[in-house]
Parts: structure tokens; sequence; C-alpha cells
């Protein structure tokens, strides 16, 4: 993943239950909020897919509170790389169309 792939990734909407937001300004409980969101997905059995996807977007929570980070931001650009990927915070393939 290159530094400008990581910047977009930082720079997407994400759906925050609010409204949305750049991915780069998530607070740990909005991260957690949507594991949660995502989690509850998971359970229509044609969904069963984004089990793993909550289930990195739980990780990238508890990550960022080890992390003390206020945004997910502010963890390691390191820390985010090896996440990214597996939150779909840009879905495979690069839309949801």
């Amino acid at each position: 993943m290159t530094a400008a792939d990581l910047d977009r990734i930082l720079a997407e909407p994400v759906h925050t239950g609010s409204g949305y937001k750049p991915f780069r300004e998530m607070s740990a409980a909005e991260v957690e909020s949507r594991a949660e969101e995502l989690a509850g997905a998971a359970e229509v059995p044609a969904m069963q897919r984004m089990a793993a996807v909550a289930s990195a977007w739980h990780g990238l929570a508890a990550a960022m509170r080890t992390a003390e980070a206020a945004t997910v931001a502010d963890l390691d650009r390191g820390e985010l790389e090896s996440r990214a990927d597996r939150l779909h915070v840009i879905p495979p393939g690069g839309s949801f169309l």
C-alpha cells in the first residue's frame, strides 16, 4: 500500500450513525459503534461475510484505546496500513455499486 492509497482511505467518508465524516476523524467510540453496526449486519445469513469486517473494526477500536488515539489519524501509519484492507473503508473493487 502506498502513502497515497492510505491517504485516500483516511479521507474516505464513513457513516458514523449521525452522518458522515472522513475516516481519519473517527473517534474510538465511533469506530466501536461502526464495528457493532457491522456485527449486527453479519447476523443476517446473506451478510455473514461482514463478521470478519466487524472484527477488524473491533480490532481497530482496541488499537486506538491502547495507543490512546483520539482519532484514527492519531494512530501510527504502519498500524493503519496493516489494518486498512480488512476494514473495507473502500470496498474491494473500489465501490459499493
